[in-house]
């Protein structure tokens, strides 16, 4: 399940290692407001709107500079769900403002070109997404670090706890101990690159 908060960082997609200050003049505010007219604009240019919009990311009440500031816009668009993440930057703001930036890029490819190449641009943005039904690995491992970048430490941790419970010689499945080893692996995966 997509959530505002924790973020919901898609799986596969891979994080950046080093993030850089954006130049963007930008507030929360700001670009949250870019965000949204963005996507109103892009599904009027498109002529299929813009539904379930979740904008996720580790702000919270109190906490407006999370350690980990990415931000991943998840969307349903042309009957399918779409999912841009960006951490990119060091702020929340500036990863919101670049994301806006992407938006504006596909009403140009609109406006340019066809909805044919939008599609074809947007391929990628779903692509990264988990099949329909299929738990994240952050949902198979209930991995919660409060905003802190998770460890291969932390996954391995995590996994050995949760393998006690679902091998099938413990009383598990051997469909619940699959998805918990596809789930490591994807996040060692994740977590490397």
């Amino acid at each position: 399940m997509t959530t505002a908060f924790p973020l919901s960082w898609p799986e596969g997609f891979p994080r950046t290692p080093r993030r850089e200050a954006g130049k963007f003049k930008t507030s929360l505010a700001g670009a949250l407001t870019n965000v949204q007219t963005s996507l109103r604009l892009f599904g009027a240019d498109a002529g299929r709107a813009v539904s379930d919009i979740v904008m996720s990311s580790n702000v919270a009440l109190g906490v407006a500079k999370p350690a980990d500031p990415g931000v991943a816009v998840w969307f349903v668009w042309d009957g399918e769900q779409r999912c841009i993440p960006v951490d990119r930057y060091t702020t929340v703001e500036a990863n919101l403002q670049a994301i806006h930036h992407i938006l504006e890029a596909r009403r140009v490819e609109l406006r340019h070109g066809t909805l044919a190449l939008v599609r074809a641009s947007f391929k990628g943005f779903s692509l990264a997404l988990p099949a329909p039904g299929r738990r994240s690995w952050r949902e198979v491992l209930g991995l919660s670090t409060g905003g802190k970048p998770i460890t291969r430490d932390m996954v391995e941790t995590c996994f050995r706890g949760l393998a006690r419970e679902r091998h099938p010689d413990a009383g598990g499945s051997t469909e619940a101990m699959a998805e918990l080893n596809a789930a490591r692996d994807a996040a060692l995966k994740e977590i490397a690159s």
